[in-house]
């Protein structure tokens, strides 16, 4: 009678890749944190990897790529992509719809700052870290620079953003507490996603990890008030390349930096240590935790956001009757709720009364919401100012409050109360991502920054058959402008 497959901490069963891992890491546990992720980045085998994280890493880079041309033309990224071309150097991979060619950490930075601008890329269920713009544009860069097939870019993808998501779990929340962004665990997705293409041994990648670890600290504050928050992501992007390009030419950092006394981990109020390295391969972040944005802006407010679409549109409900709107959210565990009447990208995008009141009024939240008119739409402002979180809302069952979705109770002046809950947004891995709705984002995006159709089919083709593709040089070719 054949065993039973172990059931993990982090509840999932255990694959026999896994069980190796497992092993390997109770016969040496001398090694640091560093030393055991660095093993798991470099001996993991594609076959390992499952179908499903490799078909997630492929929407991950069609959705940075979809971001990074709502992007292309906001003036923060403007002017990032003016100052790397003015800086030059060698043409080694290129920048998204521009075309030029700039060293490969300075054009994964220009194309993540893109991506990230439009506050319309990924967010990890857990701490709402933007892991999937930074090992899309890392890997994409990388992989036309070394001329790697398109295999090795999804699992470099999905190895990167393995290490950055447990990294980060163990983060969250204490490093928001102490004000720190998502970009301090971002950057290993980077530095791993790069040191996988390098072709890194496991020294070297233990030491481009030790080296990232050190080689950022974005403000949080910054990121919700500013646009330091794309600013961060292309830091993200370029740190973490040039830690593995330093390792790879002999520098050392401390492999002990993660978990020392004063180290990373401790700094940034890391918790649950130990599940960083905890079933290595049992299962993949990528699949569990990374979600998509369907629609822009704070990934936290896409919940309540669904939820107030939902109940507008089944009920019927005219704006102009509510008495009041009660949002029960994870959100309201957290700072991270914005204010009412918006008026730039960056506000609105942090605003949860602007979420639920656009919501209510459009019937939905899309692509343009985040637009001035949309801003100064009557009917939405004077909706927002009803908008209010509920008194008691219900505790947490764990300490990841932007993994927890929310509930609308919309009351009407004539005392009817129209509620609906969502539990987690489309595009969320645990409720289940459709390229259906991959490719719809694709293709309504793309064309902002000047793709033309033909050059869309042809490009969102090129990223279906990535693990099929021997030239990535293809696509980066396929996003220039004509």
């Amino acid at each position: 009678m054949a065993a039973r497959p172990q059931v993990l901490a982090r509840g999932h069963a255990m694959t026999t890749h896994a069980q190796d891992n497992a092993n390997g890491m109770r016969a040496a546990d001398a090694r640091t944190v560093a030393q055991i992720l660095a093993a798991h980045a470099v001996h993991t085998p594609l076959s390992a990897i499952p179908p499903l994280a490799l078909e997630h890493a492929k929407m991950s880079l069609a959705s940075t790529i979809a971001s990074a041309s709502m992007g292309y033309r906001i003036e923060s990224a403007a002017i990032l992509r003016g100052l790397e071309i003015d800086d030059g150097g060698a043409p080694q991979a290129t920048l998204w719809f521009y075309g030029a060619r700039l060293p490969v950490s300075r054009a994964a930075r220009v194309n993540a700052v893109a991506s990230d601008a439009a506050a319309s890329d990924d967010s990890d269920l857990r701490s709402i870290a933007h892991i999937g713009t930074i090992v899309s544009t890392t890997a994409l860069a990388l992989a036309e620079w070394l001329n790697r097939p398109g295999r090795e870019v999804l699992a470099a993808m999905v190895l990167g953003y393995e290490v950055a998501g447990r990294i980060d779990e163990s983060l969250t929340p204490g490093r928001m507490q102490r004000g720190f962004h998502g970009s301090v665990s971002t950057v290993f997705g980077a530095a791993v996603a790069a040191g996988r293409l390098l072709r890194l041994d496991e020294a070297a990648m233990t030491h481009a990890i030790a080296l990232a670890a050190t080689s950022i600290g974005g403000m949080a504050l910054a990121a919700d008030t500013s646009c330091s928050r794309e600013y961060h992501a292309g830091l993200a992007a370029m740190a973490g390349i040039q830690a593995a390009q330093a390792a790879r030419a002999g520098f050392q950092g401390d492999p002990a930096i993660l978990e020392a006394p004063r180290g990373f981990l401790q700094a940034m109020g890391g918790q649950a240590v130990e599940d960083i390295v905890r079933d290595l391969g049992a299962s993949w972040d990528i699949v569990t935790d990374m979600a998509i944005k369907l629609m822009p802006g704070a990934h936290p407010f896409h919940a309540v956001a669904e939820a107030a679409a939902t109940a507008a549109r089944e009920h019927d409900i005219d704006p102009s009757r509510i008495a009041c709107i009660v949002v029960s959210a994870g959100v309201q565990h957290t700072s991270f709720g914005g204010a009412p009447h918006p008026r730039n990208l960056v506000e609105a995008a942090h605003s949860v009364a602007y979420f639920v009141a656009a919501s209510v009024v459009d019937r939905g939240f899309g692509w343009d919401n985040l637009t001035p008119d949309k801003m100064r739409d009557p009917r939405i402002a004077a909706l927002q100012d009803k908008v209010r979180y509920a008194s008691e809302p219900p505790p947490l069952p764990d300490r990841f409050p932007h993994r927890h979705g929310g509930s609308v109770a919309i009351h009407m002046d004539d005392g009817a109360i129209h509620r609906a809950t969502c539990r987690a947004p489309r595009g969320a891995g645990s409720r289940g991502i459709a390229w259906a709705d991959i490719e719809a984002k694709y293709r309504q995006l793309a064309p902002r920054a000047g793709l033309e159709d033909a050059q869309v089919a042809h490009t969102l083709s090129l990223i279906r058959g990535l693990d099929h593709l021997d030239d990535v040089a293809r696509l980066a070719a396929g996003l220039m402008l004509r």
